[in-house]
């Protein structure tokens, strides 16, 4: 008697039903692979502009002017990476922050995110005043500005500045909209 080598076509049958419920419960793990890319660049901005901040705050602190309000004046100025920053107590002010300023204390590529300044009381649409919002530039991220919690609906950083020596600048990254 001799043996048959090779598959039965049951045997291949199950194997591709087998295939095919595994690609059914793995596919949707990397269909979101931007998001999650975007999510991410987005922490690292939020984490670049923590760290530029606390670089302009110590500068600030050298000089001694981090209980100071911004007056457009150069006591609330310190000079960090070939940029004048103007300083709302020892943090960068957002509402002066430009393309070119934030270039000096934060290590991000401008070509990549887009800086929202903020205007009144803000909006979905628009950062409230003494903000500023980093998106991305690419894409058709989900944008609102009201949304401030990590899991909310939007794909932000936003950049609140210091309004007091008690009420520190900070930073916060919305990426469930991502």
């Amino acid at each position: 008697m001799q043996q048959q080598r090779g598959f039965t076509l049951i045997e291949l049958i199950i194997v591709i039903v087998i295939l095919g419920i595994l690609a059914v419960t793995a596919a949707p793990k990397f269909i979101d692979i931007q998001g999650d890319a975007t999510a991410s660049t987005l922490q690292g901005v939020k984490a670049a502009l923590r760290g530029g901040s606390q670089l302009v705050y110590a500068k600030s602190a050298i000089a001694g002017e981090q209980k100071t309000a911004e007056a457009a004046g150069p006591t609330t100025q310190v000079f960090v990476g070939g940029q004048t920053v103007d300083t709302d107590f020892g943090y960068p002010d957002a509402e002066k922050t430009t393309v070119t300023t934030l270039s000096g204390w934060v290590d991000i590529r401008t070509t990549d995110f887009t800086l929202v300044h903020g205007i009144g009381a803000g909006t979905d649409d628009v950062p409230a005043a003494g903000t500023f919002a980093v998106i991305p530039a690419t894409g058709s991220p989900t944008i609102d500005y009201t949304l401030t919690t990590a899991t909310d609906a939007s794909c932000h950083v936003l950049y609140t500045e210091a309004t007091s020596a008690v009420i520190l600048a900070s930073v916060t990254a919305v990426t469930g909209g991502c």
